[in-house]
């Protein structure tokens, strides 16, 4: 606990130059401590300086995982939606308490293994973005072909020098855990399970107008505010309407430096008559990133429908980044009511 908030104080930005040095060596210090552990049971480390300290080698390897898993947590808690994409954050908090009880499991080889994969796949999809400036299929490709091939010359290279490990561990059965671990989590990226890491959305609100100042690169959003108590969400569900209105959806995206992609808005109403979600529009911009605050962006209609009403805010690739839900009003009659202007 303590561990996590010192991560949530001092983890920043996914692409500072800090984060990045930490996470690389949690990552580099797990995989050597592997090495030494997996190794120690042939007293390899026999008369050498290792050979005292080899007692810690499993609270090292569990502290240098769950340091990384800590760090993911907070940072896929940024870009996570309460959609579908919560299924892999959910994962990953599992696995950051599971790592608590690993201590007593840690000689359990196909378990090391299986965590390791996972924690260096996750650290490669977004890593490779943020070091290229740019995010794509390709690049997801790319960064599970990395870390799946550093994890089969680890176990290939432990697995060679180690005759205990030979005893323990049938390399059919491991490669196929591994390679299986890849395929789930090549599903989930296909399926838009994953979090779009290092995107984030900032702010998403459905609001009566967006004004930009352009001396001072200020924008002006006007909104229907919730009451103090409703902490959880600053903009009312309910936006009431008026025929010749437009209704504005405002949203900032943190996106790392020089890092382009573009975003898209894609409107739908739920029709009461099929009973299902329906694309009404779907408008697109670029972000750019690098400011602290995120790109600010916003899309807007007119003539619209009553009912139920979201906007999903998603990449090219259809990966989520977050969903703004709301119901529109109409009456002719009715005052909008807690009108708040934000500057963003």
């Amino acid at each position: 606990m303590v561990g996590f908030l010192w991560d949530s104080l001092t983890l920043g930005r996914i692409d500072r130059l800090y984060d990045q040095i930490i996470l690389s060596t949690y990552l580099t210090s797990l995989t050597v401590c592997l090495y030494l552990f997996n190794l120690s049971g042939d007293d390899k480390w026999e008369g050498t300086f290792f050979e005292k300290y080899e007692v810690y080698l499993p609270l090292a390897i569990q502290f240098f995982l769950g340091g990384l898993c800590s760090a993911y947590v907070i940072y896929f808690s940024r870009s996570v939606s309460f959609s579908k994409t919560i299924i892999f954050f959910i994962i990953l908090v599992i696995l950051l308490f599971a790592n608590e009880l690993l201590k007593k499991r840690i000689s359990n080889k196909y378990l090391q293994f299986s965590a390791y994969f996972f924690v260096n796949f996750t650290f490669f999809t977004f890593f490779i973005p943020v070091l290229l400036k740019s995010m794509n299929t390709f690049l997801f490709m790319l960064s599970g072909a990395i870390s799946l091939s550093i994890t089969l010359a680890l176990i290939v290279y432990i697995y060679n020098g180690s005759p205990s490990t030979q005893k323990e561990i049938s390399m059919g059965k491991m490669t196929g855990l591994i390679v299986g671990i890849y395929l789930l989590i090549n599903s989930f990226y296909f399926l838009n399970l994953i979090p779009p890491v290092p995107l984030a959305m900032e702010s998403g609100l459905v609001a009566h107008n967006v004004e930009r100042n352009m001396e001072s690169d200020e924008y002006y959003v006007t909104y229907e505010q919730n009451p103090w108590y409703k902490i959880w969400r600053d903009n009312m569900y309910e936006h009431h309407y008026q025929a010749g209105d437009s209704v504005f959806v405002f949203t900032s995206i943190f996106a790392p430096s020089n890092l382009k992609e573009s975003v898209l808005h894609r409107w739908k109403w739920y029709s009461p008559h099929t009973g299902k979600w329906e694309m009404i529009d779907e408008i697109g911009f670029e972000i750019t990133g690098g400011r602290d605050g995120g790109f600010r962006g916003y899309t807007f209609k007119s003539n619209m429908m009553e009912g139920q009403w979201k906007v999903d805010v998603i990449t090219n690739d259809e990966l989520v980044l977050g969903i703004i839900n709301f119901e529109i009003e109409t009456d002719s009659m009715a005052q909008t009511k807690r009108l708040n202007t934000k500057v963003f």
